[in-house]
């Protein structure tokens, strides 16, 4: 009996190469690009560096302009001026120079006072003399009070202020400017500029005028005499600034020496300024004013004049 082996098969189904994709994709190259966050941290960190930046400038500038106290490093210089000094009373001095030697440990001599007893008795002895005299002179000669009764106003003491016309202080002895000791020499000479100011210089019989002090090379003008000279000027009395002045003087091919005066020869128009700024600062009569302090300050792109205090006559 015969046999026969019979195979069966399975229909095969073919798979289409999109399917396989999809079980099993393929790798991609990767792709660098920025996202949302990196562009908000990096906006962040820009503003935070800008701030910085600016702070540390505002820092800078403000280092650079501020004004100190007016009344720090100012040095004080008593004048004993002819005639009397402001407040004085007559018959008053400042002087309290001793005819003693100078000495580094001085102190009262313990010394025992020697009394001559004869000198004592011939000097009572005189003015006895010389009262019974006087008394005996008024006797024989009837003398009689005839002036008229009355009384007299006043404390006896020097009037407040100083040279003739009405009271009050001249604006010479009366205003106090300050110049700031921070900055550059450059901004200092565009300050002077600015208002107008001259510097001057008198030297061995000769006075200087220095303009334009901003430029590489000021100008210079001489005189023999200060005939004629008119415009307000002030002295230092302290600060630092002088040493600036000098600096200025150098360019204009200046020596100071230590006995040589610097002068500051201020316009009428600056002179004007100030007069309404002191004016407008405490309302009050120039004649109740003793002195007025002013500061020079930035404004804006250039400079000004601000009153800081005024003192008034008691």
């Amino acid at each position: 009996m015969a046999t026969t082996d019979v195979q069966t098969s399975r229909p095969v189904r073919s798979r289409s190469p999109a399917s396989a994709e999809a079980r099993h994709p393929q790798p991609k190259d990767p792709v660098l690009k920025v996202t949302q966050y990196d562009r908000v941290s990096s906006l962040m960190m820009a503003i935070a560096f800008g701030l910085f930046l600016s702070a540390v400038w505002l820092g800078v500038l403000y280092l650079q302009n501020r004004i100190t106290d007016t009344d720090a490093q100012a040095e004080l210089e008593l004048l004993d001026l002819g005639g009397g000094s402001l407040d004085g009373v007559e018959n008053e001095t400042l002087e309290l120079d001793s005819p003693e030697e100078v000495s580094n440990d001085p102190s009262l001599e313990d010394t025992p006072e020697e009394t001559e007893v004869e000198e004592t008795i011939d000097n009572v002895m005189e003015l006895a003399d010389t009262a019974a005299q006087q008394a005996q002179e008024q006797f024989d000669t009837a003398v009689e009070d005839t002036g008229k009764k009355g009384s007299a106003t006043g404390t006896g003491h020097r009037a407040l202020g100083q040279g003739p016309g009405e009271r009050g202080m001249p604006r010479e002895q009366r205003w106090f400017v300050r110049f700031s000791d921070t900055g550059i020499l450059s901004d200092y000479a565009r300050q002077l500029d600015q208002f107008g100011i001259v510097l001057g210089l008198l030297q061995e019989g000769k006075l200087y005028y220095i303009s334009s002090l901003s430029r590489p090379k000021p100008a210079k003008q001489v005189r023999t005499s200060g005939v004629g000279e008119k415009r307000l000027y002030m002295t230092w009395q302290g600060g630092n600034r002088r040493k600036a002045d000098l600096k200025l003087l150098a360019k204009a091919g200046l020596k100071v020496g230590r006995s040589d005066i610097i002068f500051h020869f201020y316009p009428r128009g600056t002179e004007l300024l100030l007069a309404r700024k002191e004016r407008d600062y405490g309302r009050r009569p120039i004649s109740q004013i003793r002195r007025t302090y002013f500061v020079v300050r930035r404004a804006g792109s250039g400079y000004e004049f601000v009153v800081t205090r005024q003192r008034y006559f008691r």
